[in-house]
């Protein structure tokens, strides 16, 4: 059992912190910036919340967190009121956000300064993952500091690997990312093309999903797209984010992305459908409307 907190209880942070606590057996404290969804989440579970992500992190040996941004990171590890200046000597700080690889890098080396450890933990399984505890998490970071880590992280993923240094689990997330806008828009097409042409759409995936066409997108999203119901999964604000990341990488590295990009622009036409919090699956309503 360790002492852990976890800052950041949104519809992935909740579960993830219940997981600690229920699956792990772990002491758990926990910080939200709505002070009433941790006194929420301790009542349920057992745990303490506390009102800063400072006095979260006061004598853990592990902190974790999962906000909403670059800046949301920023925000709960340094300062004054940040996890950092909590932290005991010999912690570590593992961070489940979705974020930029360079803000890893940079909250990495303000650990290093500061005697702790940093991982770069980015999660991939959305929030059906989160509440069954079988997400998949990529990291990034120092060997020892993910080693110690990766137990306490086995609570509520079904595969974890480090993918090297820091930045490296960040930099893993935004092949996700890249990955699944592809998949999407193309099973979108398909299924509007199955449409137009008469065919029975849930009899057509029930065929292609046996071949080369199968994947995990096809499975679990095909008939929410027929029903064109598209509450089921991460939002398409969200993936803007993502994919918001993931170009301003390839920017830097120089790696060409241009189904990303086209991807991210029909994500802007869904939001003025007014689908911002709608799935990532509504890819197929701008091209029915």
């Amino acid at each position: 059992m360790a002492k852990v907190a976890f800052l950041g209880l949104g519809v992935m942070g909740y579960p993830m912190a219940g997981h600690l606590k229920t699956k792990g057996g772990h002491e758990v404290t926990v910080y939200n910036r709505t002070g009433a969804k941790a006194e929420a989440w301790a009542k349920q579970f057992g745990g303490r919340a506390a009102a800063t992500p400072k006095l979260a992190a006061e004598g853990q040996d592990f902190v974790f967190a999962c906000v909403g941004n670059d800046d949301d990171l920023r925000a709960v590890t340094i300062g004054a009121d940040g996890a950092f200046a909590g932290m005991k000597k010999g912690a570590i700080f593992v961070d489940h956000t979705t974020a930029s690889a360079e803000v890893a890098r940079e909250l990495h080396a303000a650990a290093a300064q500061a005697g702790l450890g940093f991982v770069d933990a980015p999660v991939s399984g959305g929030q059906a993952g989160a509440e069954n505890g079988a997400l998949t998490v990529m990291c990034g970071g120092d060997e020892a500091p993910y080693a110690a880590a990766e137990p306490v992280i086995a609570a509520f993923a079904r595969a974890c690997r480090r993918m090297g240094g820091p930045g490296a689990g960040q930099l893993t997330k935004m092949v996700n990312q890249i990955c699944i806008g592809g998949l999407v828009q193309a099973l979108a097409e398909g299924l509007h093309f199955a449409g137009k042409a008469g065919l029975d759409q849930a009899a057509v995936i029930d065929v292609i999903s046996k071949g080369a066409a199968q994947s995990w997108q096809m499975e679990n999203r095909y008939k929410q797209m027929i029903a064109g119901e598209f509450n089921f999964g991460f939002a398409v604000d969200w993936m803007r984010k993502d994919l918001s990341i993931c170009l301003n990488e390839a920017r830097r590295n120089g790696a060409h992305l241009p189904v990303t990009a086209l991807v991210d622009q029909f994500y802007s036409e869904v939001q003025k459908l007014g689908g911002g919090r709608w799935d990532t699956s509504s890819l197929i309503a701008r091209l029915q409307k």
